[in-house]
């Protein structure tokens, strides 16, 4: 199967840099052809030019309709959701390994939207996450991998949830060591 039209992706965070570069350098390589081309066949038909750059235009075309025109101009956040954007598939399984990683509470919020549509289009997503706006995805089985063997735990329960509740309820609880002297 062609991984660029896989119904289904495995994601860490940091393995974004190294695909976006990826991308650049794809987008660089068929620019550098299309140039090579223009001088290749400078003295030959416009049909003939065509035909020779044909495949190099259409590539570009589609890299850039999937992934933009450079990935690293957009905010780390922007990038990722683009990136899910443009390989989620309706019936795909998807292995997320902690996806907020670089996406603000917003973001993940938008990405939870984008999970509920391909849901509804029977795809199926495991995500390993401490955040507590994704896990509270309506309806998620939450597994707990912090005992043996791992369980499902509810949501109100989780040690991110509890931890970040208390410290908004009230942070200077937690800060108080900080502005000690």
């Amino acid at each position: 199967m062609d991984p660029a039209h896989a119904a289904g992706i495995f994601l860490r965070a940091e393995d974004f840099f190294g695909f976006a570069k990826r991308i650049a350098v794809m987008r660089g390589e068929f620019l550098q052809r299309i140039a090579e081309l223009e001088v290749e066949y400078a003295d030959r038909s416009a049909y003939a030019k065509g035909l020779a750059m044909g495949p190099q235009h259409a590539s570009l075309a589609e890299l850039e309709r999937r992934y933009g025109m450079d990935l690293d101009a957009n905010s780390h956040g922007q990038s990722f959701l683009k990136l899910f954007q443009s390989r989620f598939v309706p019936g795909g399984l998807y292995l997320l390994d902690e996806p907020e990683a670089p996406l603000s509470p917003q973001s993940q919020l938008a990405l939870m939207v984008m999970l509920q549509e391909m849901i509804a289009q029977d795809s199926q997503f495991v995500i390993a996450t401490h955040s507590p706006i994704l896990l509270a995805f309506p309806g998620a089985a939450i597994y707990s991998f912090d005992r043996m063997p791992p369980s499902v735990v509810p949501y109100d329960e989780l040690e991110h949830v509890v931890l970040t509740r208390d410290f908004l309820n009230a942070p200077g609880r937690y800060l108080r060591a900080l502005s000690e002297e």
